[in-house]
């Protein structure tokens, strides 16, 4: 019995020697850590978050169990030595993302989103050279996004939406061959687009001031690419044929730019294309609505709203077997408003309205809000608009 115990208590001994809190992680590591901490200001770390929990004095980072110290905000390796991924609490953080952020060279997760760290995003990132997610979302970074981001070649997603940069994006952008998600939508761009990262998946740009015509040049080796929001921008002139012809894209949002015209497959061409979804509303598009948006196979939404639109509404929509949402509001459309649409159990939502249509019941959910009065349709006809 007495054997047992002792057994026992050596076995426990052992335990506590092996995840005792000596020092394990990267000396290099530790400071970069610590240079973090300092520059984030005290009175903004809450008692209870991850950053308040961070005690230098009386524990290894990386040490093991963290019962009472760096309990959350650090991943490390499996030998316990390197920190490979800091991701911050949202706990309303303020100050500056330091330079020496650069010692965390295993990093590959940098996660900040949704706190108040502001300043420059230090050009220094770019010795983060494992890094694979960068999410600098919810923030109050400002000033340019450095060109030396560019040379993270390891970078799969790329989030730092809802801060305040300002200037044009990188022109070597390309050169992030792995990066599938792009996200800087809610900032203050301006400029074009650069040419896009060939393997890039989702792009955001939502909600800036980029400008100028979109470029086939920019899309050109992007031959994966499923979802593009592009919405509030200053994006002007005539989106070409070549943009629907890009073979991934599901997913396209335009609206809210100053585009005036659009350039749409013909039908033979419209049969391989993936499109669901197709935003174009609150531009100034002016002709036809593009009757071959009804041939794509897989279009199940379709808004081209608070444009710039005459003539009649397509027949071919009325026939679209996948056609459930259509916006066609705010233009100056004639001729009877489709049956298929305007019935009481019609199974398209959208809108027809604030047009120039005849024979849009006012009971009809399509047929809201009411159409244009007679003078302004007769303006913008340049007398009575033909049936």
């Amino acid at each position: 019995m007495t054997l047992f115990i002792s057994s026992c208590l050596l076995l426990l001994l052992l335990t506590f020697l092996f995840t005792s809190t000596d020092a394990l992680t990267s000396p290099s590591d530790v400071s970069a850590l610590k240079a973090f901490k300092a520059t984030v200001k005290p009175n903004s770390i809450p008692p209870w978050s991850c950053l308040a929990s961070w005690d230098f004095t009386v524990s290894d980072p990386c040490a093991s169990p963290r019962r009472t110290h760096f309990t959350c905000g650090i991943t490390c390796s499996s030998d316990s030595t390197r920190v490979t991924q800091l991701t911050l609490d949202p706990a309303g953080y303020t100050g500056r993302l330091t330079p020496l952020i650069s010692g965390l060279t295993e990093l590959l997760t940098l996660d900040l989103a949704e706190n108040n760290f502001y300043g420059l995003i230090p050009s220094s990132i770019s010795s983060l050279l494992s890094l694979k997610t960068l999410v600098l979302r919810s923030n109050s970074f400002s000033g340019s996004i450095p060109d030396s981001v560019t040379r993270l070649n390891s970078l799969e997603s790329i989030d730092i939406s809802h801060n305040s940069l300002t200037g044009s994006l990188p022109k070597t952008m390309n050169s992030l061959s792995n990066l599938r998600q792009l996200d800087l939508s809610y900032n203050k761009l301006t400029g074009a687009i650069p040419k896009l990262p060939k393997n890039l998946i989702d792009l955001a740009l939502k909600a800036n001031t980029l400008s100028g015509p979109i470029s086939k040049e920019s899309f050109t080796e992007s031959t994966q690419l499923e979802i593009v929001e592009l919405a509030e921008n200053s994006f002007t002139g005539t989106l070409g044929a070549w943009f629907f012809l890009l073979e991934s894209v599901q997913q396209v949002d335009l609206a809210n730019n100053t585009l005036t015209g659009i350039e749409v497959l013909p039908p033979k061409l419209a049969g391989e294309n993936n499109l669901v979804a197709v935003e174009l509303g609150y531009n100034q598009i002016r002709g036809t609505a593009p009757a071959s948006f009804a041939a794509y196979p897989r279009l199940s939404s379709l808004s081209m709203r608070y444009n710039m639109l005459h003539g009649g509404i397509p027949s071919e929509y009325e026939r679209s077997k996948t056609l459930r949402r259509l916006y066609l509001d705010g233009n100056f459309l004639t001729g009877k408003a489709p049956a298929r649409f305007v019935r009481s159990d019609a199974e398209v939502m959208g809108s027809l309205g604030n047009n120039c249509l005849q024979g849009c019941p006012g009971k009809a959910k399509m047929c809201a809000p009411s159409q244009k009065p007679f003078y302004i349709c007769k303006q913008a006809y340049g007398g009575k608009p033909k049936s």
